[in-house]
């Protein structure tokens, strides 16, 4: 299937290629990508494998079309090779993946001269903050690498765009819904439910099933209208958005005893097994949206208000714990109110003389966080230095600091230190190696993934 796509992939492309061949020549561009971290405790295991080859291919009129497709072709994590048959398998020793990650045509002047519309496969970005966007909802987000902010997958959707001297208007549907991929490795249950039992059970193993949405119109489509215009400088819009919360939410849960645990043929705890259903809310998100310059600054801003459509109940069946109930046991909890929540971001940089630039956004929501209730506050910030012509960045302070509770500010935070240097010896290629430290108590997720701080290297290549 994966050397099908590819294959329909450069066929369509060189079918453009000789249909428009008078308009302007197929370009050509990528770039290749390495990524390599390694963990710096506990004998130094590595924990991040990727070798990427990007590949873009675009053919273009400026006052008629553009076609555009992108693919990703990767080796990433690391060979499994548990049994002998492993050893016959280039699968399994040198795992790869192949991912169209856009294709679309896009047509300008399509019945009305200031009407342009793109259909296919495409990112829709909204929102102008620095790579954390509460209003960027559009497609859902892409969590294979925690630490890729900003990330989205491409979704199948038409686009169309209204111009005039003054605004445009931006008009999307998506005609059937795509949840987001969760992190892979160690980061896997970072963004998961967490599950609070009674005293006396202890959980042996959670098992989920996901409540896909019907593929249908009603059930599965979504749509949004974006307002941008530009005011004394600045570049604003407002949108709305129809849609579906990408993470999913905890909807029902049966409890399953396992086995018992004894001390001196006494009872302790029950061992049990938890069966999860996750479903997609549907959400109205208003959104607003800035960017300009304050003097010698840039400055920026979001935000996003979510108004859940129905309230998110988890109802948690307990009847095998009571097996001589005459009645089921069923225990409701609200884990979503039907109440309006914003997140929103402030951001703004500074580029002094002599190379030196300084960038600090604060976040107030992370992108898992629901409910006004359970937003956290992050600082994130990176001071950096060129030299030699920018051959040579320094960043020397670059990371995070969240907050989970302002109240008792010790024991609810996480710190991210990330120092990083890089080298450029031409335009086209880049070399860095940084370093991850983390740090923090309470449940924020950063806190969580606590202890394990990693040396990365990074090599890429432009062409």
């Amino acid at each position: 299937m994966k050397y099908y796509l590819f294959i329909t992939t450069l066929l369509t492309a060189i079918f453009f290629t000789n249909s428009f061949a008078q308009v302007e020549k197929l370009k050509f561009s990528g770039n290749l990508y390495s990524e390599q971290r390694i963990r710096s405790s506990d004998n130094n295991p590595w924990s991040w494998n990727e070798n990427r080859l990007d590949l873009s291919l675009q053919k273009k009129s400026e006052d008629k079309f553009n076609f555009y497709t992108n693919v990703w072709m990767r080796n990433i994590t690391y060979p499994d090779y548990s049994t002998i048959n492993h050893l016959y398998s280039k699968d399994a020793l040198y795992p790869y993946n192949l991912q169209l990650r856009e294709a679309y045509i896009e047509i300008y002047g399509f019945v009305f001269k200031n009407l342009d519309i793109k259909i296919g496969k495409q990112r829709i970005a909204w929102g102008k903050a620095d790579k954390l966007n509460p209003t960027d909802n559009v497609n859902p987000y892409d969590l294979e690498d925690i630490w890729d902010f900003g990330r989205h997958n491409g979704s199948e959707a038409i686009r169309a765009t209204y111009y005039t001297s003054h605004f445009s208007i931006e008009g999307v549907f998506l005609p059937y819904f795509k949840p987001a991929n969760l992190p892979l490795g160690d980061w896997a249950s970072s963004l998961g439910t967490e599950f609070t039992l009674e005293q006396g059970l202890e959980l042996n193993n959670i098992y989920t099933t996901i409540n896909q949405p019907s593929l249908d119109l009603k059930e599965s489509s979504q749509a949004g209208l974006k307002l941008n215009c530009l005011i004394s400088g600045f570049d604003l819009s407002l949108s709305y958005l129809y849609s579906r919360d990408g993470l999913g939410l905890p909807t029902a849960s049966t409890i399953l005893p396992v086995d018992t645990q004894f001390v001196n043929s006494i009872p302790l705890a029950i061992n049990v097994d938890i069966n999860a259903e996750l479903s997609f809310p549907r959400y109205h998100i208003f959104g607003f949206d800035f960017a300009g310059s304050a003097g010698p600054f840039g400055i920026w801003g979001e935000m996003a208000v979510f108004q859940p459509v129905e309230e998110g109940v988890l109802s948690i069946d307990l009847s095998y714990l009571y097996p001589q109930s005459p009645v089921s046991v069923m225990v409701d909890s609200i884990v979503l109110k039907k109440e309006s929540f914003v997140k929103f971001v402030l951001g703004a940089d500074y580029r002094f003389g002599n190379g030196y630039y300084f960038n600090i956004q604060y976040l107030h929501g992370f992108i898992h966080e629901r409910g006004k209730d359970a937003l956290n506050d992050y600082f994130m910030g990176q001071f950096e230095k060129t030299l030699y012509n920018e051959k040579l960045k320094l960043a020397p302070l670059s990371g995070g600091y969240i907050v989970s509770n302002w109240d008792d500010t010790g024991n609810n935070f996480a710190l991210i230190y990330a120092p990083e240097i890089s080298y450029r010896p031409n335009d086209n290629a880049e070399i860095s190696i940084s370093y991850r430290m983390l740090e923090g108590k309470g449940k924020n997720t950063f806190a969580t993934i606590k202890n394990k701080d990693e040396l990365i290297f990074k090599v890429r290549f432009h062409f």
